[in-house]
């Protein structure tokens, strides 16, 4: 690769997770060659978690259907292209704009023998997802930066999450717990039944009385987040289907704890505590622990640009 700092176009069209988990390999990118240009390009409903990054110079949407008509006229305009996933429009678009594409293996040997870098995909669960995304820079002898995700709560969001918990809840109210209740409607069986985040809602409360209760998620699971609700009354606050990806990314910045299902907003948390339902061993001593050195309250870092495992 040249000295001088070469233009990189990132394309992740996938889920929240997924779009996240890219962000390691940008790094890396940023690192080996600072002050370079860097694009990325995904999902249009996923593409709002990229934003106030620093190292992306911009952020847009494709689609496979939209990348057919795309990049036909006007000379590249990157030096490097990076392509995750198997969609020929994606790739063949990145051909026409990228002087050099690196891709996993795609199923066509035709397309395979137009990039510059074609890597072999490692065996399905294998290797750490992060692992997986870096693998495209290294083709081009990139080392990784780090395995944590990228994302940033801007300040604003975080003056709007502070004043919302300000306005919706009582003040004495301490730890904020976050509860993610249920993963994507095609990834049900990653779901924790109902009934158990309404019992270990009940042992929070009597573990903590002064503890308050955010219960987050989407349209999709608004009815059973409403019946979870119900049973914890004023104890908790009702937040599924009502706030944007950002917005929950923000609240979720200014408390203490998160337990919730695999799922992909889990990833966008930044300051709280997290724990996944399968590792709720010794969660409550290591919160306690984490509340004694955090004495400044939430979002006092929710301005940050947030490292996340």
């Amino acid at each position: 690769m040249s000295a001088s700092s070469p233009s990189f176009l990132f394309i992740n069209v996938s889920r929240i997770g997924d779009t996240l988990f890219a962000t390691p390999a940008m790094r890396a990118v940023e690192k080996a060659h600072p002050g370079s240009r860097m694009v990325a390009l995904g999902h249009p409903k996923r593409t709002a978690i990229l934003s106030g990054l620093p190292f992306l110079k911009d952020v847009g949407p494709i689609t496979k259907r939209s990348a057919l008509w795309r990049g036909w006229f006007g000379a590249r305009r990157y030096d490097y292209a990076f392509v995750y996933g198997f969609d020929e429009p994606l790739v063949s678009y990145a051909l026409r704009v990228a002087d050099r594409v690196v891709v996993f293996r795609q199923k066509a040997d035709a397309l395979n023998r137009r990039v510059y870098r074609c890597v072999d995909v490692p065996a399905f669960q294998s290797e750490h997802s992060v692992l997986h995304y870096l693998r495209l820079p290294a083709a081009l002898g990139i080392p990784p930066a780090g395995m944590r995700l990228v994302y940033r709560v801007m300040p604003h969001e975080a003056t709007a999450a502070r004043a919302r918990i300000a306005a919706e809840i009582p003040r004495a109210r301490s730890p904020l717990i976050g509860l993610q209740v249920a993963s994507f409607p095609t990834k049900a069986y990653r779901d924790w039944p109902i009934g158990n985040f309404a019992e270990l809602a009940e042992r929070i409360v009597a573990t903590w009385p002064q503890s308050h209760l955010l219960i987050y998620g989407g349209s999709e699971e608004r009815s059973r987040a409403l019946w979870l609700k119900e049973q914890l009354g004023d104890r908790a606050t009702l937040y599924a289907g009502a706030l944007t990806l950002r917005e929950t990314a923000a609240l979720m910045s200014c408390t203490d704890l998160y337990v919730g299902v695999d799922t992909g907003p889990a990833a966008s948390s930044s300051d709280p505590f997290r724990v996944d339902v399968t590792h709720l061993v010794a969660a409550g001593n290591d919160l306690d622990r984490r509340r004694e050195s955090h004495a400044s309250g939430p979002c006092a870092n929710a301005a940050r640009s947030a490292a996340m495992t």
